[in-house]
Parts: C-alpha cells; sequence; structure tokens
C-alpha cells in the first residue's frame, strides 16, 4: 500500500472509530484530508488546509499521543505545513 492510501486509510479507520470532543471542537484527523497532499509531499498548503490546520490546533496533542498518526503529525513536512499555515506545534 502506498504511504498516501495509508495515510488516507488511518484516517478512515480514526473517523469511524474515535471523536474525541475538545473546546466545542469535534477532533476529528478526517478534517485534515485537505492537508494530506501538502504533508505527503513538499506541496505548499492550500488554504483550506490551513483553515482546516487551525480549526483542529485543540486537538493536536492528541493526535500526537496517537501511534498511528504521531508519524504523519510530527513529521518534516507536517511542521513546515503547520508553520506556513501559521500554527505552532504544541507542547504536549
Amino acid at each position: 500500500m502506498k504511504k498516501g492510501s495509508s495515510f488516507i486509510a488511518i484516517l478512515l479507520v480514526l473517523f469511524l472509530s474515535e471523536l474525541l470532543v475538545t473546546e466545542a471542537v469535534t477532533c476529528s484527523v478526517t478534517e485534515l484530508v485537505p492537508c494530506a497532499a501538502a504533508i505527503l509531499s513538499s506541496q505548499p498548503p492550500s488554504k483550506e488546509c490551513c483553515n482546516k490546520l487551525k480549526e483542529q490546533k485543540p486537538c493536536l496533542c492528541g493526535y500526537l499521543k496517537n501511534p498511528s498518526l504521531k508519524q504523519y503529525v510530527n513529521s518534516p513536512n507536517a511542521k513546515k505545513v503547520a508553520k506556513t499555515c501559521g500554527v505552532s506545534t504544541p507542547s504536549c
């Protein structure tokens, strides 16, 4: 399975198995699908990606604590996307 396909599969599994609520934000990693291309390659993030990343910021620590997601959320490209979008990496 390709890296991008496994990322989407993980997103779908997590979406179906678990939703966390933090500060009126529904934490759903599938909300970050618009960022997949930027995280998995060196493409710049879209406006939609940045908006979703800002919306999901309260959820990032939960994603970092999830062993299935940590490699994607903590990757160099993910950090670059976050920086480009003006979202600071949380200290969890």
